[in-house]
């Protein structure tokens, strides 16, 4: 491992909003948060997605980032993540491969489970979650890799195009995403003993540690991927492995620790709302100490502090994901993105190299 591997920063959003808000508004918000993060040159953007979640109400990531294609000139953007439960191999196969067109090969495929009323809705409440997952990454790849007309015979789908393939027209041919032999591959993880990140250090794939887990899980994270990648052959080495974190920074500390920890802050509702989806729903009086424990907030400098803790405590890895909340402010919280970019991150980087 490089314990100076130098730490990249990218923005993620699920996104969590009061389900009260306006949904015209929460959309424009989201798209500008991302449009800021590329023009203060942030690294990449993943966005997240749900079909039955009103206080997550991106319900296709493909389609919000293609919105963004023409407005954000250097960032890559991706899905964060994409619910093998809810989407057909070959539907994730042909349309990532348009979208990474679309972004001239700024695209990254992240993938994972996905939330359990979007599996009910559709009949998959208690599908085998893990085994669809990675048969339709390795479908996917084949159908990638392949020529028509495939033969893709698996466990929860079987893909052909056989009967109907008229190559001359291109019909029964799915196109191929511009960056070769695919999109970078990213599973997102959360629990302490998740395969995940074995299984990605493995196949050569990347990896997200979910923003609102204990640093616990996240250096067993990182400690599974490395072992993996050992255990193929590759270089002992995390820089592809992304942590995301709920961060915010302001000026002066009293304003910072205010806007992150209040019980009517976007922080707080981000927690209470993903602890309960987890079943943990936490007690009023536990969420402060969650907060504290969980959010990193301050000023510049106590914000440079408290990452390089991150980075020390849970190992070195490539990529912290500024996870992207409410904003109940929007003067402070493009204030927090503009001082986590300008000033935060050079303060790290300098003192990783130092």
């Amino acid at each position: 491992m490089r314990p100076n591997i130098p730490l990249s920063l990218g923005f993620f959003i699920q996104p969590v909003h009061p389900p009260g808000r306006n949904y015209r508004d929460v959309l424009r918000e989201d798209r500008e948060a991302i449009i800021l993060a590329d023009r203060l040159g942030y690294a990449e953007a993943l966005v997240g997605e749900h079909l039955t979640d009103s206080a997550e109400p991106i319900t296709s990531s493909l389609a919000f980032i293609a919105s963004l294609a023409d407005q954000c000139q250097s960032l890559t953007l991706g899905t964060g993540v994409l619910s093998f439960l809810n989407h057909h191999p070959v539907t994730v196969a042909a349309q990532t491969a348009m979208i990474d067109h679309l972004l001239d090969g700024r695209f990254l495929l992240g993938v994972g489970a996905g939330v359990p009323s979007d599996w009910e809705a559709l009949g998959n409440l208690h599908s085998d979650r893990n085994g669809r997952l990675v048969e339709g990454i390795d479908q996917i790849i084949a159908l990638w890799s392949g020529e028509a007309p495939y033969d893709l015979e698996g466990e929860f789908h079987q893909i052909t195009t056989a009967s109907t393939l008229t190559r001359e027209i291109g019909q029964g041919v799915i196109v191929r995403p511009l960056q070769q032999p695919h999109p970078p591959i990213l599973l997102s993880c959360m629990s302490l003993n998740s395969r995940g990140p074995d299984l990605a250090g493995r196949r050569g794939w990347a990896g997200i540690s979910a923003g609102y887990i204990p640093l616990e899980s996240v250096g067993a994270h990182i400690s599974a991927y490395i072992q993996g990648r050992e255990a193929s052959g590759r270089s002992p080495d995390a820089a592809a492995w992304r942590v995301a974190r709920s961060i915010f920074v302001a000026d002066d500390e009293a304003t910072a620790l205010s806007y992150a920890t209040t019980e009517s802050g976007p922080h707080n509702f981000y927690f209470f709302n993903v602890m309960t989806k987890l079943g943990s729903r936490p007690a009023p009086s536990a969420m402060a100490d969650l907060l504290r424990r969980r959010v990193i907030a301050g000023t510049v400098d106590q914000v440079v502090e408290q990452i390089l803790h991150l980075r020390n405590t849970v190992g070195p890895f490539g990529t912290l994901l500024y996870t992207g909340h409410d904003w109940m402010d929007p003067s402070l919280a493009r204030r927090s993105m503009e001082l986590m970019a300008n000033e935060v991150m050079p303060g790290v980087n300098a003192a990783l190299q130092g």
